[in-house]
């Protein structure tokens, strides 16, 4: 069922490794949302007959928004979209704008679930990191939504230079302190262009250490285990009944559209993205034309982001659906190219039922997860024979 993503591209401040299309500035708030509003409108027609199961404010800091701003957007989705009865609609939400008030002002929204990017309950992290809050409003907020959101989420990063096993530790038990039935978990990644990037090239902030990153991972899972969280996703950790619905319709390859500027949309067959420029965006749209570019994914495309998306998750990488939708050539190259990672103790088959019997499904070890990323690269197609 499909689903609609809304990026908000206005944060406070810039952290030190994020990458994503945002702007520090408010000025062009008010002319984004009536662009917004306006994309929502010209692409109704790309979900006619079909029911929204899922919305998801995403960003930047969708936060920022009032309930005012984020009623009006949904009242929109609500007039030119079908949506479902009991949908999840999710907001992405900062500590710093999480006061009390703030709380209530979104629970008296519809929207029912709030994903809160603590990251870390340290402060040297934070600062590392340069988030607008500070460890104390990390705790004070979590404290104040419980009280009005059972349906929330929680990440954290590891693998941060001068991060200790023992600080990760106590990050997830400060976690594991609050009712949050989902926490979403991601290693630091340093990308290219970011102020992150700089400093390590300067030598003002130590590498990402990999092996202290594997080693956290593996904290991370055998501790949320333990606690009956289901491993779902490499990168995230959900109680029976709340799993993200809107990112597993996406790991599962389901339809959805992006709105707001650099938003992504997929259809199964084409992908696209809105231009990553807040004034392009917002002029394009007040002259009625759609500023995104399209491709059409070819076989392999497909087969390639089936296997990544796949591996990632506890559904795995089924053989029946490999050779219903590509066929046999495609079910030998997987299973030749898995074969060492299956010798190695990275990769498993299990069997599971099927409408014509059993199928065969292509999972990650509990070792394997971490790797999941590089060994679906390993499986790609880049030519068929």
């Amino acid at each position: 069922m499909p689903g609609i993503y809304l990026h908000i591209p206005f944060c406070k401040q810039a952290c030190h490794y994020c990458d994503f299309h945002f702007s520090t500035s408010l000025k062009k708030k008010d002319a984004f949302l009536i662009a917004l509003k306006k994309e929502l409108q010209l692409r109704k027609e790309e979900l006619a007959g079909q029911t929204v199961t899922t919305i998801y404010f995403g960003g930047g800091t969708p936060s920022l928004l009032t309930g005012d701003e984020l009623k009006a957007i949904l009242e929109e989705i609500y007039i030119h979209y079908r949506v479902a009865s009991e949908p999840e609609i999710t907001l992405e939400a900062n500590p710093d704008d999480l006061t009390p008030g703030k709380i209530q002002e979104f629970a008296a929204t519809s929207i029912n679930r709030l994903s809160v990017g603590i990251q870390s309950f340290f402060d040297e992290d934070l600062k590392l990191m340069n988030r607008a809050h500070n460890a104390k409003e990390a705790r004070n907020c979590l404290e104040a939504l419980c009280k009005y959101f059972e349906n929330s989420s929680l990440d954290l990063i590891y693998g941060i230079p001068g991060m200790t096993n023992a600080r990760w530790e106590q990050n997830i038990a400060t976690a594991l302190s609050y009712p949050v039935p989902h926490i979403s978990a991601y290693a630091l990644t340093v990308e290219p262009q970011t102020a992150l990037a700089r400093f390590i090239k300067k030598g003002a902030v130590p590498p990402v250490d990999d092996a202290q990153a594997q080693e956290h991972f593996f904290i991370l899972t055998e501790t949320l285990a333990a606690h009956d969280f289901i491993h779902y996703e490499v990168s995230n950790f959900g109680k029976p009944g709340f799993f993200s619905r809107n990112n597993s319709a996406y790991w599962q390859g389901e339809t959805y559209i992006g709105i707001g500027p650099s938003a992504h949309s997929f259809n199964g067959r084409q992908r696209s993205w809105n231009v990553s420029n807040n004034s392009q965006y917002i002029t394009a749209l007040a002259g009625n034309v759609l500023p995104a570019t399209t491709e059409t994914l070819t076989e392999i495309d497909r087969y390639n982001e089936y296997i990544m998306t796949g591996l990632r998750t506890i559904w795995g990488v089924s053989l029946a659906k490999v050779a219903a939708e590509f066929g046999q050539r495609y079910t030998d190259y997987l299973l030749r190219q898995a074969a060492k990672y299956v010798e190695e103790g990275l990769l498993f088959f299990e069997s599971v039922p099927a409408e014509n019997g059993e199928d065969r499904v292509l999972k990650t070890t509990g070792k394997g997860k971490f790797f999941s990323d590089g060994i679906a690269s390993d499986l790609f197609l880049l030519n068929l024979p």
